[in-house]
C-alpha cells in the first residue's frame, strides 16, 4: 500500500512571485473630494483643493447640485491682474459644455467664495508639436488640427470671453515686429463683462504669451 503524504500549501502567496494583475499605472488620474481630476501622478496643491472643496460644497448646498454632480476640474491657479488676482479654473474639454450651462451662475458663487475675485472657465487642451523630419520617432498618425497651437490658442480666447462670441479679429504688427491681437465682441453682452477684459488679457497673455484688448463691436 502506498503512503501518501498531503501537504498544505499556505495561503501566502509572495507578490515578487505573483505581481498583482493587472498592474497600475505609473500616471492615473488623482482624485480629490471628486472634484479634481489630475491627468498626471502630482497630487493638487492647497489652492486647486480649496477650489474643489467649494465645488463640492455648492454641490451639497446650493440649487447648482443637480448640475454639479458630473463636473470636475483638472486644476486651478491665480493669476496677477494688475494690484489684484483672478482665478483660472481648467476643466476636462468633454465637460466644457456642461459648465458652461452653469457657467454664470457658477462663476457668481465661486466670486462670492473668493472675495471677489473674478473667475475664468478654461479647457485644459493639450498642443501637439509640429512634426518635422528630424523627429527620432514621427507620429504614426495625423496631427489633428484641434491640437495644433494656433487652434488651442484660439479655443482659449473663446472660452476666457464666454457667454459673449468673438465677431471679428485683427492682428497689428508693430515696428518692433511685436503683434497685438485686437479681438471685438458680440455688444449684446457688454454689459456683463466689459470689467472683466482686462483680466481676460491678463490671463491670455499669462497661458500663450501674446498681448491682447478687446472691443465691443455692433453685429
Amino acid at each position: 500500500m502506498i503512503k501518501c503524504k498531503v501537504v498544505r500549501i499556505s495561503a501566502f502567496i509572495c507578490p515578487a512571485l505573483f505581481p498583482v494583475w493587472p498592474p497600475t499605472p505609473a500616471k492615473m488620474p488623482q482624485f480629490c473630494n471628486g472634484k479634481i481630476t489630475k491627468q498626471t501622478a502630482e497630487q493638487p496643491d492647497e489652492f486647486e483643493t480649496s477650489i474643489g472643496q467649494t465645488l463640492l460644497d455648492l454641490e451639497m448646498n446650493s440649487e447648482l447640485k443637480t448640475q454639479l454632480r458630473e463636473l470636475s476640474i483638472t486644476g486651478a491657479k491665480q493669476i496677477d491682474v494688475g494690484d489684484k488676482k483672478c482665478i483660472a479654473i481648467f476643466v476636462p474639454v468633454p465637460l466644457l459644455r456642461s459648465f458652461q450651462r452653469v457657467q454664470p451662475r457658477l462663476v457668481r458663487e465661486l466670486e462670492k467664495k473668493f472675495s471677489g475675485k473674478h473667475v475664468v472657465v478654461i479647457a485644459q487642451r493639450r498642443i501637439l508639436p509640429k512634426p518635422t523630419r528630424k523627429m527620432k520617432n514621427p507620429p504614426k498618425q495625423k496631427r489633428p488640427r484641434s491640437r495644433t497651437l494656433t487652434c488651442v490658442h484660439d479655443a482659449i480666447l473663446e472660452d476666457l470671453v464666454f457667454p459673449a462670441e468673438i465677431v471679428g479679429k485683427r492682428i497689428r504688427v508693430r515696428l518692433d515686429g511685436s503683434r497685438l491681437i485686437k479681438v471685438h465682441l458680440d455688444k449684446a453682452q457688454q454689459t456683463n463683462i466689459e470689467h472683466k477684459v482686462d483680466t481676460f488679457a491678463a490671463v491670455y497673455k499669462k497661458l500663450t504669451g501674446k498681448e491682447v484688448i478687446f472691443e465691443f463691436r455692433e453685429t
